[in-house]
């Protein structure tokens, strides 16, 4: 039995004032809220535009962000894992 495996590459970035769109070579656009990534959340617009797709479309690397996401990643909805969860106090 054969079995075609369809890797979703990235394309094409861009962002509006809350989300970054990410543009698919299979044609689909997937938007992901900044909110997600905090250095991305917390960049300029300069350095949000100052990306490089790498690995022929596997990831998205912000060099002075020190930020690399990849698209896999993006499509199953991680999100940063550097950031620790906030503790929860009770009383």
């Amino acid at each position: 039995m054969n079995t075609l495996i369809f890797k979703s590459l990235a394309k094409k970035i861009t962002f509006s004032s809350d989300t970054m769109w990410v543009e698919l070579t299979d044609g689909r656009s997937l938007g992901v809220p900044l909110i997600y990534f905090p250095k991305l959340n917390n960049a300029t617009v300069e350095q949000l535009n100052n990306y490089i797709i790498s690995g022929g479309g596997v990831g998205i690397h912000w060099e002075h962000l020190d930020e690399d996401i990849s698209v896999e990643g993006l499509l199953f909805g991680i999100s940063d894992r550097t950031q620790k969860p906030k503790e929860h106090v009770y009383s």
